[in-house]
């Protein structure tokens, strides 16, 4: 199992979730903003290649953001098999896709894409939420490829392990991937930042934060007892830990 870190760049985020590209070294142009990287994660094995959440909706030359940053490893979209989503958060799905003349394509046709049903009707029921792109979500829920998981956890594969957390939305759910030399943990934005595991802290951006806190300090414990490595979607400065 090959695991790629896919940065799409350092953003400044305000209280409307507008997402604006910055530099490595800016400071927070407002107090109130977030300061976050966007990183999906590319997952290669002998049989399959799997997308951890598709990032932003970005356009680069003659292109998405998505599609090139693939490219970049040698992995055109058409090859990926999974997308497993995690939440539907804009920054999470924005990439799945993009609307040509009113009608949405899906940069992942050949892919199976995972999704809690539970997730997708609280999502669609958020139609003033700066957080959710409607529109996309609505197209995501006709794709003939989208496979909804309607229980708290199970199997995708025999190596690929979900379950439902909630924390940071109702029913965010998180990956194990397993092959026989490590246990990978995606949390997903439970556990998005390598600081999140110092600083015992219900966050307000959350919508669970005490339990997204409490599930926080479960799997430390459980990433130090079984040396998990656990991927990172949004910190600055490095995509993963291995404990």
């Amino acid at each position: 199992m090959k695991i790629t870190p896919l940065d799409e760049g350092i953003y400044h985020v305000d209280q409307q979730k507008h997402y604006q590209l910055a530099s490595h070294d800016d400071i927070l142009p407002d107090q109130h903003m977030l300061r976050l990287s966007v990183r999906p994660f590319l997952v290669r094995t002998d049989a399959e290649v799997i997308l951890l959440d598709t990032g932003l909706e970005a356009n680069v030359d003659n292109g998405y953001l998505i599609e090139s940053l693939l490219a970049q490893h040698g992995i055109n979209a058409k090859e990926v098999t999974k997308v497993l989503l995690s939440h539907l958060h804009n920054d999470h799905v924005g990439g799945l896709g993009y609307f040509q003349n009113g009608i949405f394509k899906t940069h992942f046709n050949n892919a199976d894409i995972y999704l809690q049903q539970r997730e997708l009707t609280f999502a669609l029921g958020q139609q003033n939420n700066p957080s959710y792109n409607i529109s996309l979500l609505q197209q995501l829920s006709r794709l003939p490829n989208l496979k909804l998981l309607t229980v708290d956890s199970g199997n995708i594969t025999p190596n690929i392990t979900y379950q439902v957390v909630g924390g940071h939305t109702p029913y965010m759910q998180v990956f194990w991937l397993h092959d026989s030399n490590r246990i990978v943990f995606y949390g997903a934005d439970d556990l998005p930042k390598k600081n999140y595991l110092y600083h015992h802290i219900a966050y307000k951006t959350d919508y669970d934060g005490r339990k997204a806190m409490q599930l926080r300090r479960q799997w430390e414990q459980q990433a130090k007892a079984e040396q998990w490595q656990v991927l990172l979607y949004h910190d600055t400065e490095e995509p993963f830990i291995q404990f």
